[in-house]
């Protein structure tokens, strides 16, 4: 059965005239017919009494008449609400990321490409725990686009590798602490010192599996008090004096300007990451494309 069967049944219907019906639909008279009569087999009653003209319907075809039109009605506005629904879906621009980018990079990095061209509509996908579900969000095509930090210490970079990439610029993580009544580092980092209270990010996000490479090459007497996978809420208990954490530079310029925050060890300790874009082997979005050719024209030219 298919819906143009309908379609047909209920033009022969209004015209009472297969030669017009035809010409309606835009086929010959010939395949209308045929098509008229799979309909009746399908069924398996006469929905037409040829033998009159001009045509009438037969009491099995006014009764199935009602059902006809109600069924091409359904049929077509449900096609319609289906399709505006997936355009209105796919128009959205789908990007997962890292929290302290949301925060730090994206805002002002998105404006500026929107100054461009107008995007439309952006969806932030939810934050995940751990990096490694970060990564989940593209292998799954949760997101179109996963912007994250990169670092060869951290090996499930390497999983993103099949997927195209535009490298976006560079952060830094570096040690932090509050400073004493002198504006010293409170915890100074000392290889050989005494204990250091360490706010750390535990095991799972993405600066933990940075962190571990470079503690394991140069260890430190540090001295896990607190743990929490994001930076914002690392840098609140740092401001409060907690202890030494690792934290973006972008999230703490400012207090590193008005003194509230001060590097609490020198430049050896810092580790340096790269920002990326990742994107979907095939955007099915049209706009997701324009961005993304947007985006390597943008960076090429910062980069000339």
């Amino acid at each position: 059965m298919e819906l143009k069967w309908f379609e047909d049944f209920l033009s022969v219907a209004r015209s009472l005239s297969f030669t017009r019906a035809a010409d309606e639909r835009h086929i010959t008279q010939s395949a209308l017919s045929r098509r008229i009569r799979q309909l009746e087999e399908w069924l398996g009653v006469p929905l037409f009494d040829r033998k009159t003209y001009p045509v009438t319907l037969t009491p099995e075809g006014e009764s199935f008449l009602a059902t006809a039109s109600e069924t091409v009605f359904s049929m077509t506005h449900l096609r319609h609400d289906l399709n505006q629904r997936f355009r209105s879906r796919t128009a959205v621009l789908r990007f997962a990321m890292l929290n302290t980018l949301s925060l730090t990079f994206f805002p002002d990095w998105i404006q500026r490409l929107n100054l461009q061209q107008q995007l439309g509509y952006i969806r932030m996908c939810n934050s995940k725990p751990s990096f490694v579900e970060h990564i989940a969000t593209l292998h799954s095509g949760e997101t179109d686009f996963l912007l994250t930090y990169a670092h060869d210490a951290v090996s499930l970079i390497h999983q993103l590798a099949p997927y195209p990439m535009i490298p976006l610029g560079r952060e830094w993580a570096i040690p932090v602490c509050r400073p004493d009544s002198g504006g010293q580092p409170l915890y100074p980092i000392n290889p050989d010192g005494r204990p250091i209270p360490w706010l750390s990010y535990g095991n799972h996000s993405f600066f933990a599996h940075a962190l571990a490479q470079m503690l394991g090459e140069h260890p430190l007497p540090l001295e896990a008090v607190y743990e929490n996978g994001m930076s914002a809420n690392l840098k609140a208990m740092t401001l409060a004096g907690g202890g030494v954490a690792w934290l973006p530079l972008s999230l703490v310029h400012e207090e590193l300007s008005n003194g509230s925050l001060v590097r609490a060890g020198s430049s050896e300790w810092e580790i340096t990451l790269a920002i990326r874009l990742y994107r979907q082997p095939v955007l099915r979005n049209p706009q997701a494309e324009q961005l993304w050719q947007l985006i390597q024209q943008s960076e090429t030219a910062h980069a000339a």
